[in-house]
């Protein structure tokens, strides 16, 4: 049996994700893949500066270059992200209590950020913040995070303010029911989960204090692979890479046959030429005696 062969690139690391083991006996390549960062940014087209608002998630939405990582800030503080499709992009992100100073930053396969986007202010008037006095902030250093499907993704989150315990909702936007977990204290925290197939999808985490008080936190996941329709969720696109990390494809010994039959072949012609080549002189040399 033919060894695997596995293909590796290395990219400055947005996300590093998991490598998974190659199989014994299999060729390792490696190569490092180089592009100059985004030149154009996203542009946030709603809401417009000066609104105000009374509830919160609310809907962010703008234009963007195709195929890179649209990431919400607020205030600083990632909120949100988005694949962008069809030269836009929309999510909805948790506003903080009182002014919000909202941006996007989009960022490449390889993690490389470009411009930053205009900046729209708007009010958040919440009055269950009146009554207890704290906010949840629900963030990440990860807009998104990829790995190969049926590997477990591990997404880090950091939550800060309001009063434990905390509850969590996490929809992982493949059609699976949503995880359900628990926190006694603020502070950092891991969720995870297993894709079964290649797709981009949108993830969305809620997290509720023992007050009522709530933030909202919407991500992209990648499962690296070919991307199918019925493997593609709401944000729809094709297959994004993986930003930043080592990324692994096997090619099947099938394959690998394919491509040998002809280099058998030519070789099998070129030896055969080279022995009738030799017959012939022997021929030639036996008449001549």
């Amino acid at each position: 049996m033919l060894p695997a062969v596995v293909f590796m690139s290395t990219a400055s690391a947005l996300n590093p994700a998991p490598i998974p083991d190659p199989v014994p006996g299999s060729y390792g390549l490696e190569a490092t893949k180089k592009q100059p960062p985004p030149t154009t940014g996203a542009t946030i087209s709603i809401p417009g500066s000066g609104a105000s608002f009374s509830s919160s998630p609310i809907t962010v939405s703008g234009i963007c270059p195709n195929d890179l990582l649209v990431q919400i800030y607020n205030n600083g503080v990632m909120v949100g992200a988005v694949n962008c499709q069809g030269g836009s992009f929309s999510l909805q992100v948790s506003l903080f209590p009182g002014q919000n100073e909202l941006s996007a930053i989009v960022y490449d396969s390889l993690g490389q950020a470009g411009p930053e986007s205009n900046i729209v202010s708007v009010i958040y008037n919440d009055v269950n913040f009146v009554a207890f006095g704290a906010f949840i902030t629900l963030t990440s250093n990860f807009g998104r995070r990829a790995t190969a499907p049926g590997a477990t993704l591990t997404w880090p989150l950091q939550l800060s303010g309001g009063s434990g315990p905390y509850a969590f909702s996490i929809d992982w936007g493949d059609g699976t029911p949503a995880d359900l977990k628990s926190q006694s204290v603020a502070g950092d925290l891991e969720i995870s989960h297993v894709y079964k197939q290649s797709g981009l999808y949108r993830v969305t985490v809620k997290v509720t204090d023992v007050n009522g008080m709530s933030a909202f936190l919407q991500l992209l996941a990648v499962a690296n692979g070919n991307v199918t329709t019925t493997s593609v969720s709401a944000d729809g696109g094709s297959e994004v890479p993986a930003a930043g990390g080592t990324k692994v494809m096997w090619i099947p010994t099938l394959v690998s046959l394919i491509l040998l039959i002809p280099a058998y072949f030519v070789g099998r012609r070129s030896q055969l030429f080279s022995l009738r080549r030799k017959m012939e002189r022997d021929v030639a040399n036996f008449k001549s005696d």
